[in-house]
């Protein structure tokens, strides 16, 4: 069967083991901006999740002339109201922080909570264009687990998101970072959840008819 390219648009090494465990086994062919050489990274503009991954979606499509999968994603902590957006998870220190300020911000903010005050769930969504036209797009909450109260062991990570070795799963006695694709499944992560949604699109919509 002919692979139809689609392009993973994220230059984040874990963002884009995510996306071929969410593309697996349907007839695509998976393409990182690194083999296109494409350095350009989209302008994360809109007000919430779903409109900045359409935008990633749509821009990084018509850069590779090609179907783009694109996503973005951030931890919701109810107890901080208005101190905290879930929409700048990575930005909320400073474009400047590194790992390790962020995971020290972040500790600082949540000080005063304790037990089920401290407990955080993540929000993602993730679009598919062609040539800059949308063709699908959801957004998912996942599970919920807790921030740690201490910094981790690692807080420094070259090829993944600083926040999942402090969200942590009591029940499972296990940071995100840690759990295996099983316990993943288990409780309802928001990448299998996005997985079947995927599948059904592709499913009801054959590659080459989008495109």
């Amino acid at each position: 069967m002919k692979q139809t390219p689609i392009l993973l648009a994220t230059s984040n090494p874990d963002k884009q083991r995510a996306f071929r465990r969410l593309l697996e086994g349907l007839p695509l062919d998976l393409v990182t901006p690194q083999d296109l050489n494409l350095s350009s990274v989209p302008d994360e503009q809109g007000d919430n999740h779903h409109e900045v991954a359409r935008r990633k979606a749509q821009v990084w499509s018509q850069t590779g002339s090609m179907l783009a999968v694109a996503s973005d994603g951030g931890l919701v902590i109810p107890a901080l109201g208005g101190d905290w957006q879930s929409l700048y998870t990575h930005r909320f220190a400073g474009d400047a922080a590194t790992d390790a300020d962020r995971v020290d911000a972040l500790l600082e903010l949540l000080r005063p909570y304790r037990g089920a005050e401290r407990r955080a769930s993540w929000t993602e969504s993730l679009a598919i264009a062609h040539r800059g036209r949308v063709l699908a797009s959801w957004e998912v909450h996942g599970a919920t687990g807790a921030i740690s109260e201490k910094a981790p062991a690692e807080t420094q990570s070259a090829h993944g998101f600083w926040v999942f070795s402090m969200w942590e799963f009591p029940q499972l006695g296990k940071s995100y970072r840690q759990l295996s694709p099983q316990q993943l499944e288990s409780l309802d992560d928001h990448w299998f959840r996005l997985k079947e949604l995927v599948r059904r699109f592709f499913q009801g919509h054959f590659v080459t008819s989008a495109v």
